[in-house]
C-alpha cells in the first residue's frame, strides 16, 4: 500500500482549481520518471477536485492509481485529494482528507481568495509519511490487525495442544484434581470423537 500524493486545493464553483499546499512521495519511481509522474499526479488531483461536487466524497481509479477526493465546499471552497495505489483502504484515506482539511481551515481561516495568498503548511509532509501505513494511522484498522494477530496466536496454541494428545491423556490419568467421573467422561468423549470420521 502506498500514498503517492496529498493536495489541498481551492475549488471555486466556476473556474479552475488552485493547489494551495501539496506533498508527494515518489521514492518508488526512478529519477527520470519523478518529474513526469509528479506532473501527472498534480493534473489528476486538480481534475478530480474540479469534478467533485461540493460536500461530496468520491474515489476515482486511473490505471494503477486511485484518487480519493473530499470537496468540503462552503465559504472556503476547499477540497483535498490523496492519490494512492489501488490496494490502499478507503476509510483511512477519507479520514486523512477530513483531518487535513479541518487543520488547514483552522490554521488559515477564509479571508477572501486563498489563491492570492501563500501558505506554509508543513503538516502535509508529516501526514503523507504517517499515512503510508494505514494500520498505524487509523485506530480501527490497528485494532483489527491486533485482533487478527491474536486470533492467529490462539489458533496456533489450540493446534499445539491438539498435537500433544497422548501427553494430555497421561496428564488426565495422573491428575488428582479430576474426579473419577471426570476422567471417565474425558475417556468416553475421546472414544466417541475417534469413532466417527467425516469424509
Amino acid at each position: 500500500m502506498k500514498v503517492f500524493a496529498l493536495s489541498i486545493l481551492q475549488v471555486p464553483s466556476a473556474g479552475t482549481s488552485t493547489v494551495l499546499s501539496s506533498a508527494s512521495d515518489l521514492s518508488s519511481f526512478s529519477f527520470y520518471q519523478k518529474g513526469s509522474v509528479g506532473e501527472f499526479l498534480t493534473f489528476m488531483s486538480k481534475t478530480v477536485a474540479e469534478r467533485t461536487p461540493a460536500t461530496q466524497r468520491q474515489s476515482v481509479q486511473e490505471n494503477n492509481y486511485t484518487a480519493h477526493v473530499y470537496n468540503r465546499g462552503g465559504a472556503e471552497q476547499l477540497a483535498a485529494v490523496v492519490i494512492t495505489d489501488q490496494e490502499y483502504p478507503v476509510r483511512p484515506a477519507f479520514s486523512l482528507l477530513a483531518k487535513i482539511l479541518d487543520e488547514f481551515a483552522s490554521k488559515y481561516p477564509a479571508k477572501g481568495d486563498y489563491a492570492a495568498q501563500t501558505f506554509t503548511f508543513p503538516d502535509i509532509n508529516t501526514y503523507i509519511q504517517k499515512y503510508q501505513d494505514p494500520r498505524q494511522a487509523d485506530t480501527i484498522m490497528k485494532v483489527q490487525a491486533e485482533l487478527d494477530e491474536t486470533k492467529i496466536i490462539l489458533h496456533k496454541t489450540i493446534e499445539s495442544v491438539l498435537q500433544r494428545g497422548e501427553k494430555l491423556d497421561n496428564l488426565v490419568d495422573r491428575s488428582n484434581a479430576l474426579s473419577i467421573q471426570s476422567k471417565a467422561f474425558y475417556k468416553t468423549a475421546k472414544k466417541q470423537n475417534n469413532c466417527c470420521v467425516v469424509m
